[in-house]
């Protein structure tokens, strides 16, 4: 078992909840990882991970994405945990890196998606470039409101495997 685990799994509850909030947002989730404990390896961090998000409401699951700044963007509208903050600036690296015409693109584009859905867009950003990540805006523009949702909620999912891997590092 790592260290990471052993410590987390005898903090307190709500110290717990404390730690590994930033690596979804949602503390709801934060909660219910943290009466799954003891989480034995990575593997199950996982897997158990996967269960709570999948059991979550929809207001937990838009907790969750409102944790997140927009694309193109360095803070979240519900500011959360410092942490939380300097990951979402990781995974958008090579988008920040986007000419200035994709960036004004992806501006309005994060507008257009906000008026159409009432929330901000979720993509799993890490590694892919400003225009890749426009034009997942632009595609997914044309998904219906429960088609989004669920797409949204997966993206997410893939940000927190992605952020409990560097929490356990």
């Amino acid at each position: 078992m790592s260290e990471v685990l052993v410590r987390w799994n005898g903090l307190p509850p709500e110290e717990a909840v404390r730690e590994i909030l930033p690596c979804c947002g949602s503390r709801t989730w934060a909660t219910r990882m943290v009466l799954k404990r003891p989480v034995q390896d990575e593997v199950s961090l996982l897997a158990t991970s996967d269960v709570v998000w999948q059991s979550l409401s929809e207001p937990d699951w838009l907790e969750a994405f409102g944790s997140h700044p927009r694309i193109g963007e360095t803070r979240a509208e519900n500011t959360g945990p410092v942490q939380s903050s300097t990951w979402s600036a990781e995974e958008q690296q090579k988008a920040a890196r986007g000419d200035e015409a994709v960036k004004m693109a992806l501006m309005w584009g994060n507008r257009e998606y906000e008026q159409k859905f009432g929330r901000i867009f979720i993509v799993c950003a890490t590694g892919i470039s400003a225009s890749e990540i426009l034009e997942i805006l632009r595609r997914r523009l044309h998904n219906d409101e429960a088609t989004e949702l669920r797409q949204a909620a997966e993206e997410q999912r893939q940000i927190m495997h992605i952020r409990l891997k560097k929490w356990l590092a």
